[in-house]
């Protein structure tokens, strides 16, 4: 079973910038698809963007499309989310997950989640 931990979150201003991580352990996740949820107060879980194992496929939100751009790095079993041009409507619970069955943006497709980080943006 992989364990995932993510990280990189806080408070930021509107327009602002993070880059969330999220590393992987007792499990390589090079062959897997990642993918990168949300989930605000009173919210459902929602996709964010995903990667492919090779990095060579990415895929976001709408509404992060031009704002979110996920990257990977095999070697260190990390997964990463740079995040720019924030807005209040991104504070969330920021979610990395992946497993063998991992595609898409349905969450019920991937089965290994680490324990979130929250991002806050002020107006």
């Amino acid at each position: 079973q992989v364990q995932l931990v993510e990280s990189g979150g806080g408070l930021v201003q509107a327009g602002g910038s993070l880059r969330l991580s999220c590393a992987a352990s007792g499990r390589t996740i090079s062959r897997y698809t990642v993918g990168w949820f949300r989930q605000g107060p009173a919210k459902a879980r929602d996709f964010v963007a995903s990667i492919s194992w090779s990095g060579g496929i990415t895929n976001y939100a709408k509404s992060v499309a031009d704002r979110f751009t996920v990257s990977r790095d095999n070697v260190k079993n990390t997964v990463y989310l740079q995040m720019n041009s924030l807005k209040p409507e991104d504070t969330a619970v920021y979610y990395c997950a992946t497993g063998p069955t991992a595609w898409g943006t349905d969450h019920r497709l991937f089965d290994s989640w680490g324990q979130g980080t929250q991002v806050t943006v002020s107006s």
